[in-house]
Parts: C-alpha cells; structure tokens; sequence
C-alpha cells in the first residue's frame, strides 16, 4: 500500500491556504479537482457544496500540523485520530492494471474512493496518509514553514529531522534574510565602536 504516496494529499490540501497572507486558492469545483491530480474518477464526483466540506477540512488538518509544529504530539494525535474516526478508509487489492515482470497481476493495496461524497474520499485518504506518516516517521517530522509569512504545511524526509522550510525557495529566502540581519548587526555594531574610539574634545569658555 503506497500510503507515503497518500500522505501528500494531506499537505497538498492545507497548502491551498496562506492564512498570513490572506490567499485562498480553494474557491471553486476546479481548484477542489485540481487536488485528486491522476485520481479523475474521484474529481468527477466534486460538486459545488465539497468546495465547503474541502475547506472545512483542511482547517481541521492544519490544525494537526500546528499542534505537532507546536510540539503537543497528543493533542495532534488526538485531532488526526478524530478525522479517522469521521472519515474511514475502505482498502482494496487491485492489480488488473499493472503487471510485474513474469506478467502476472502486481496485486496491492489502496484506498478506495469514499461512496458518500468527494470530500469524504478525499479527507479519509489523506487523513490516513498523514496517520501513517505519524506513526512510521514521527509526530515531529509534521512541520509548518519557518520562513515568515510563510506557514506551509510540509513532511520531513530529511534523514536528521533538519527540514525546517516548506520548500527551497522559502528555505533561500530565509538564508538571505538572516545573512542580511547578521550584515546590519554587524555594521551597527561597527559604527558604534567607531563612535567610542572618538576622542572627546573639550568645550572652554574664550
């Protein structure tokens, strides 16, 4: 079962979002179709009352991410496994459409679509995603990015837990911003040992 893959849904959905920014992409069907990306099955179904649920949703996993960014792992356990209980998962085996390399069915797991609404597949496969990540990977590899005003959600892969930024970009620009900050203490700091070494002079009356 690929639920690394499914945990990426997780993310992609909070992303839609900049809260500091005050941008929302999730504003129509189509944005909501844009996040089942190959799964078009599941995108089909999205009518104009998931644009409501998705957002909804996403709320409630951001939630999670700040929680664990905050350092609380029971509460964000506790928020993650209450989506699980609203939004179960319904595996399945496939195979019918890949082969492995003597022809036969490559059988797998997956997670099905959700039979009640597009939101409801979407949240239950992503809700999984992420609940496995958790467990396999830890609740502090859930982080939110540091480069300000950015707080993308994002999961930490890296192999000594260092990731701190949503992507490279964010990463640069907090570099360059914090060697700019070190540039202007260090030229305050110069001007004001400048300003000390001054000899003073003396004002007398003529």
């Amino acid at each position: 079962m690929e639920l690394a893959y499914y945990s990426d849904y997780a993310v992609r959905l909070v992303n839609t979002e900049e809260p500091a920014r005050n941008k929302d992409v999730l504003t129509s069907v189509e944005a909501v179709r844009e996040l089942f990306g190959a799964n078009q099955q599941a995108a089909r179904r999205t009518t104009d009352a998931d644009v409501t649920r998705f957002r909804s949703v996403r709320g409630r996993l951001r939630a999670v991410f700040e929680a664990a960014d905050g350092g609380d792992e029971t509460l964000a356990v506790d928020l993650l496994n209450s989506l699980l209980l609203e939004f179960p998962v319904s595996p399945q085996i496939s195979g019918h459409d890949t082969r492995d390399e003597d022809g036969r069915p490559d059988w797998h797991m997956h997670l099905a679509d959700h039979p009640s609404n597009a939101t409801a597949g979407y949240a239950a496969i992503a809700a999984m995603g992420l609940a496995f990540h958790l467990t396999s990977h830890g609740v502090d590899r859930l982080g939110l990015c540091e480069a300000a005003p950015c707080r993308n959600a994002y999961l930490d892969t890296s192999t000594n837990r260092s990731r701190r930024y949503c992507s490279d970009r964010c990463a640069t620009r907090a570099n360059v911003a914090a060697y700019r900050a070190r540039k202007r203490a260090e030229a305050d700091r110069t001007g004001l040992s400048a300003e000390t070494a001054q000899p003073s002079t003396a004002v007398t009356d003529s």
